[in-house]
């Protein structure tokens, strides 16, 4: 149990939550939802004592142990990656390097024997000697290959040190989980696996996420930072976005009718104030009238973006074609002789282990990197735009917004750009912020402008949801089912593929698996999961 009492928090004279009053228990998980910049990081930073509260307190149940994901993907660089995981563990990694340590002395006493017997009763009570099969099998669950165990931190690539320092926060059952934003970087059969083990994880679970599938799968309560403070609501994300919608529509209107019964009474006494035989009801009225309020409706930190993509011209029969394009990146086969053909109507989420290939291929079919050999050929009506993961070569000027948007935009007029940029929630004097101090999320809304102006009948998006609140994700998700063109993106969002695609590519070491299905039929197909088994852990080879 862990519980904040009466907790504040203010930078200056800005509140980021007042007053907030919350227990979190055993056998649950919580989310941690609100807008960007609402607090839900510092939020979790507080729980785990990391920066203290302008106000109250965090009160923590007798001995129990609290577990955090870790932020800095360096900290660990000088130890080994078994020992990282274990580390997770405090106490019961102290007594293994003291144990370790006794042991190695040259002078071992009688005195070190009982020391040594009482620290293995300890051990034992800790499950320590299991504690070495343990993180490894939990590594091994995340993708992290047996070879890696014994290398330094600092070998590994940076998707990998987070999924060490997610099994770091989860060995060894924590009593109390605090997770931030645990699905970054996790390929989709990771996020799987994190979210069974989350569903059956027995103690208290605190999570930040932008995924709302994850959300929904593991989530028994949301606590919703909004309007200063933190309300917790039962249920899954789904049921909190039901239940909000519902509370809002309630008050706008309980409100209107307070509105028209207020038109009504004002009509009332403005027509018969002067009659002296309605002079008494008119009197009568008015006293209603001053006692009506209408409730306040207090504004919310959400801001939804308007997102809609169109195609100025319809595709033609042709596509895209691609033949046996070859990648090698510092010396590493990325793609060996991979074809396919685009067809007209697919929307097709590339997906797989390998984030570097789905990028590589992108960025060959866009332009925007030569292959080392074969060829693509688009068809004649097709214009395409191209969303990259690394959008930083887009920003290298400094300009201000409205000067960067106008690059993309044939109506260069500055109404039809600030309007465009409000709806992109840029308003007022944003439009002339300098593109040099936007933060991660802002550049991605300007991302999607540029795509919005470019009237592709073709779109390309790699990870377009990195950096975006819930609200951004829902209305880029909404946007993309509705895109007429054709669309070849990657995600891990599994809702945003689930409910966009309706082809999956997945290119694995071995072959190419590529199927007209939703994401959810691709999981549960057995023929498909099979065969993914065979090509990922197998000798199967498939003719790509």
């Amino acid at each position: 149990m862990i519980s904040a009492n009466g907790i504040s928090l203010y930078f200056g004279e800005r509140p980021l939550f007042k007053d907030v009053n919350i227990k979190f228990t055993e056998g649950n998980c919580y989310g941690i939802i609100g807008a960007n910049g609402s607090g839900k990081s510092t939020f979790l930073k507080i729980l785990s004592r990391e920066i203290e509260s302008s106000a109250g307190e965090v009160i923590v149940g007798k001995n129990e142990r609290i577990a955090v994901l870790r932020q800095d993907h360096y900290a660990f660089d000088e130890y080994e990656v078994l020992e990282t995981v274990i580390m997770g563990h405090k106490k019961l990694y102290d007594l293994m390097k003291e144990r370790d340590e006794l042991y190695s002395k040259a002078d071992f006493s009688d005195e070190d024997g009982i020391k040594a017997g009482d620290i293995e009763e300890e051990l034992a009570n800790l499950n320590g000697y299991n504690a070495e099969s343990d993180a490894a099998t939990m590594l091994s669950n995340l993708g992290i290959p047996i070879e890696l165990n014994e290398k330094k931190m600092k070998m590994l690539e940076g998707g990998q040190k987070v999924k060490v320092l997610l099994a770091q926060a989860m060995f060894g059952n924590p009593d109390i989980l605090l997770l931030d934003e645990p699905t970054n970087h996790l390929d989709l059969h990771s996020i799987e696996w994190l979210e069974n083990f989350l569903f059956r994880f027995k103690n208290t679970v605190i999570v930040v996420s932008h995924d709302r599938h994850f959300l929904n799968k593991v989530c028994t309560h949301i606590a919703d930072i909004d309007y200063n403070k933190i309300q917790l609501f039962v249920g899954n994300y789904k049921f909190w976005s039901q239940a909000s919608q519902l509370a809002n529509q309630q008050k706008k209107q309980a409100n209107k009718k307070q509105e028209e019964k207020a038109e009504e009474l004002k009509t009332f006494i403005q027509r018969f104030s002067a009659n002296a035989s309605k002079a008494k009801q008119a009197t009568s009225r008015k006293k209603i009238l001053e006692k009506l309020t209408l409730k306040d409706i207090p504004q919310s930190s959400r801001r939804n973006p308007y997102i809609a993509f169109s195609s100025q011209r319809e595709c033609g029969k042709i596509i895209l074609n691609i033949e046996n394009i070859s990648k090698k990146i510092d010396k590493e086969t990325v793609l060996n002789k991979f074809s396919h053909t685009i067809n007209k109507g697919d929307k097709i989420a590339f997906v797989g282990k390998n984030h570097l290939v789905n990028s590589t291929i992108f960025d060959i079919i866009s332009g925007n990197m030569k292959p080392d050999s074969g060829a693509i050929e688009w068809g004649q009506t097709i214009t395409h735009s191209y969303f990259p993961k690394d959008n930083s070569s887009y920003f290298s000027q400094d300009l201000s917004l409205m000067d960067w948007l106008k690059q993309y935009s044939e109506n260069k007029e500055e109404t039809f750009v600030r309007g465009f940029l409000g709806r992109m929630l840029f308003s007022g004097e944003d439009s002339s912020k300098k593109t040099s101090v936007l933060s991660g999320g802002e550049k991605v809304r300007c991302m999607l402008s540029m795509m919005m102006l470019s009237g592709a009948n073709v779109m390309i998006f790699d990870q377009p949801t990195n950096h975006l609140d819930l609200e951004s994700i829902t209305a880029v998700n909404d946007a993309l089912i509705k895109y007429s063109g054709v669309l070849l993106f990657s995600s891990h969002d599994h809702q945003f593929i689930n409910t966009i695609a309706n082809r999956i590519i997945e290119i694995t070491p071995n072959g190419v698996i590529d199927r007209m299905m939703t994401f959810d039929e691709y999981f549960k197909n057995e023929e498909v999961q099979k065969m993914r088994d065979k090509l990922y852990h197998g000798h199967l080879e498939l003719e790509i």
